[in-house]
């Protein structure tokens, strides 16, 4: 089968069986899913959802997390991990925020990628669920995946986003990386795979399949 086709196979294959995808982070704005992004690192986005639905109680707006002490910032964001990181690049993402853009999260990846603490990974998941605009997602399960399903021979995140991005049409970025993370979250998993009941087994030679 041609690679082409076998992309297209496999494209076609997770929408039918992940019909309806959507970030599993909680949030009402694109400032929140932005803050709730950036925690994620390192975390469940279970996790995440737990501590959010606390902090944005407390805090709402680049204005908030601006005039925060790191302290309470730190506290509330403590078991997400790496929380003394994660509050000072959300402090000062928040006043880039509101000195370059007026308060208001920019929708283009170069501008989100000039504000701290945001990288590609970051700034596509904000343009995506927030913006409706494609871009290509790489974490952990897109990362393994792609490699085991020959996608990309490539172990840095970004240099894979962009053999992706040459690969799957534009149209269906957003959805496709979703898949493959609900796909490596309940399949395709790190340690032992379920290849047995891999809907798309036929179209991988990952070489350590399970039986």
């Amino acid at each position: 089968m041609k690679q082409s086709a076998r992309i297209r196979k496999i494209i076609n294959t997770l929408e039918e069986k992940y019909p309806e995808v959507k970030t599993q982070l909680n949030y009402n704005t694109p400032f929140e899913l932005l803050i709730a992004t950036i925690l994620s690192a390192q975390c469940t986005d279970k996790q995440v959802n737990i501590v959010t639905k606390k902090l944005f109680n407390q805090l709402k707006t680049p204005y908030d997390f601006a005039e925060a002490s790191d302290e309470i910032i730190e506290k509330l964001i403590k078991t997400t991990g790496f929380f003394r990181n994660k509050a000072r690049n959300i402090k000062n993402c928040s006043k880039s925020i509101i000195k370059k853009y007026n308060g208001r999260v920019p929708d283009s990846l170069e501008e989100l990628t000039s504000l701290p603490g945001v990288g590609r990974k970051t700034a596509n998941v904000v343009l995506g669920a927030a913006f409706g605009i494609p871009g290509i997602v790489v974490d952990t399960h897109v990362s393994r995946i792609s490699q085991r399903l020959n996608l990309s021979d490539n172990k840095y995140p970004v240099k894979i986003e962009f053999d992706l991005m040459k690969i799957i049409p534009q149209r269906q970025w957003n959805d496709f990386c979703l898949r493959l993370i609900y796909f490596g979250r309940e399949i395709c998993r790190a340690r032992k795979p379920s290849c047995p009941v891999c809907p798309i087994t036929n179209f991988c030679d990952y070489k350590h399949k399970t039986e």
